[in-house]
């Protein structure tokens, strides 16, 4: 969770180890989450849904602990489970961007809890690769419905990146993997020019 003014400290509790993700991931992690936190936004206006960027807590067994991990991109919809930074009711989906620090993590330990807790749907972004996993949960089981690595070469016989990726519980919010990979390349180039 944040810590107090001033502090610019993230961290994550899972079955009582606190797990600290200072500092922050790469230029790439940031760009990702926004482009995707930014089609979900547009797509809930005016809805009771609300879809939180790094910066809210979920408390995943609020009943007998006090563990909690901070997913990338969360949307939940039942705010009465929202106290302060934290919310312990079930999100209605989760997205992890992968860093080198949490990768191990985001694709065992927190796809674990949120199987177990019945979050619908979970994306897995990999801005190295390009590429986007997605879950959807059956049977209480997480099962990879779909996956993409971005070929954004038009001249390429797999150019996917207007392929158009749906919210499973929320098919008006759509958005390509072009868009969830924009601005990439220009901030490469910008730094290669530095």
């Amino acid at each position: 969770m944040w810590h107090a003014a001033g502090e610019h400290r993230r961290d994550e509790k899972i079955d009582g180890i606190i797990y600290d993700m200072s500092p922050s991931p790469g230029y790439q992690h940031g760009i990702i989450n926004g482009n995707i936190y930014a089609k979900i936004r547009q797509g809930l206006k005016g809805s009771i849904c609300l879809v939180s960027m790094e910066n809210l807590g979920f408390r995943y067994h609020p009943d007998s602990n006090d563990d909690y991990l901070c997913p990338d991109i969360m949307v939940i919809c039942d705010r009465k489970h929202l106290k302060g930074g934290a919310y312990s009711g079930v999100p209605r989906f989760i997205a992890e961007t992968l860093s080198p620090s949490t990768a191990r993590r985001d694709r065992a330990e927190k796809k674990e809890i949120y199987e177990k807790a019945g979050v619908e749907e979970y994306w897995i972004v990999h801005p190295q690769g390009k590429s986007v996993e997605i879950y959807y949960l059956k049977d209480r089981c997480y099962v990879l419905e779909q996956s993409y690595i971005l070929q954004e070469d038009a001249e390429e016989e797999d150019y996917n990146a207007e392929t158009e990726i749906v919210l499973r519980e929320f098919p008006h919010i759509r958005m390509t993997l072009g868009e969830i990979f924009e601005g990439l390349e220009v901030e490469s180039e910008l730094l290669e020019e530095k």
